[in-house]
């Protein structure tokens, strides 16, 4: 029998704010947290940090000589890290692995190193290894002192649950006891949103939901940007400071048909959550956190595969990237501390706009989807601690 896989403790930092209590005041509110911005010289849409976690991002950052040429993903992972690691009751300097992805990495640094490559032809002494795909997890390490092992990944939007499924693996495989997992992605730059709006996926809404995640009845690309940090800790058994259970986990990837969208039934999806359910019937999952990414294409294919596999029966549906939009890489733990949420509140975050659902009368397991550029799905089950 595999082994039960707690998770401990979990810690973020996002537009919805850090502490857990205000977090859940945001999401209380049917209000989104996007709203028109300048980035670089471009004037876009987009989900910032609140100006009170700016201030500590910068306090870290002149904290010490070494974080001053820091990206902001690897400084937002290592707000979260240390607060996930002091509410798990772990401690600087003990034996537990790191595994913290993100989808692009340290973009803003890259982006300001290759201009001044562009204007000056020579690049900054510390440019190569700032902006390397391994810098976050090595920071949270040395930052945290820890003893374990120290992973980094990019699996584009599904890299936050990606790291949860490797930190799962090393637990079961023994060669952990305790591991940290996660995503952090600071992609609020002008090539970022140039990329995006390349892709013709981007908002240009003026509406007071900018981002229309989950509206089937939407006839435009809504994907908005946003930015944060997330990460879970895991423990091997049950544990008194469980906030809940990990009780299936799913992946797939499918054979793309677009470089950038998967299959219209989201075949991915059907396999991944297929997985994750394993022997649990599919009536006891009560509420499914979608991928949802605001697009027509991402959000339909997805609401099929749940179709397809949960028939008449289906679970409430919600996704929370019309309140701080595609944290990218951070996406997927974001949407595990929503459930947790839920679990913990019984209290189910619908989508304001969205057609009406019939609320099931309380939440025990709550099932979680992420993927990305390139089909690679994951499902997660949660259920009450």
């Amino acid at each position: 029998m595999l082994q039960k896989i707690a998770i401990t403790s979990i810690s973020s930092i996002s537009p919805l704010g850090s502490a857990p209590e205000h977090i859940w005041e945001q999401y209380l509110k049917e209000e989104t947290l996007i709203s028109n911005t300048t980035i670089g010289e471009t004037a876009a849409l987009a989900s910032r940090l609140p100006d009170n976690l700016k201030d500590q991002v910068e306090a870290l950052r002149n904290s010490e000589s070494k974080y001053k040429n820091l990206d902001d993903s690897v400084l937002y992972a290592i707000l979260a890290s240390r607060k996930a690691i002091e509410n798990a009751g772990w401690k600087e300097g003990d034996d537990f692995g790191i595994n913290i992805g993100s989808s692009r990495g340290a973009t803003q640094l890259f982006e300001k190193h290759f201009q001044e490559f562009l204007e000056t032809g020579k690049t900054h002494t510390l440019a190569s290894p700032t902006t390397t795909l391994g810098n976050i997890s090595s920071w949270v390490a040395h930052d945290l002192n820890s003893q374990g092992p120290e992973i980094s990944h990019s699996i584009t939007c599904s890299t936050a649950l990606h790291a949860l499924l490797n930190g799962i693996a090393w637990l079961r495989s023994g060669m952990a006891a305790k591991f940290l997992v996660g995503g952090s992605e600071a992609p609020l730059t002008p090539f970022t949103i140039a990329q995006m709006n390349a892709l013709k996926i981007y908002s240009k809404s003026t509406a007071p939901f900018p981002c229309r995640a989950f509206d089937r009845q939407k006839t435009q690309n809504s994907m908005v940007l946003g930015e944060g940090a997330s990460v879970a800790c895991l423990e091997v058994g049950e544990s008194q400071n469980a906030l809940a259970y990990i009780e299936g986990i799913g992946f797939a990837t499918e054979i793309l048909e677009h470089s950038i969208s998967i299959s219209a039934e989201a075949q991915c999806f059907q396999k991944s959550m297929k997985m994750a359910l394993g022997e649990i019937d599919s009536s006891e999952i009560d509420a499914i956190v979608m991928h949802a990414p605001g697009t027509i294409k991402g959000d339909s294919s997805e609401l099929k595969a749940i179709e397809l596999l949960f028939g008449d029966n289906l679970p409430m549906l919600t996704t929370n990237k019309w309140k701080i939009g595609h944290t990218f890489g951070a996406s997927g733990m974001l949407n595990v501390e929503l459930a947790i949420l839920m679990l913990q509140h019984q209290k189910f975050i619908k989508v304001p706009f969205a057609e009406a659902q019939q609320e099931r009368k309380s939440i025990r397991k709550v099932l979680i989807n992420a993927v990305g550029f390139g089909g690679n799905a994951v499902s997660i089950v949660l259920a009450k601690s």
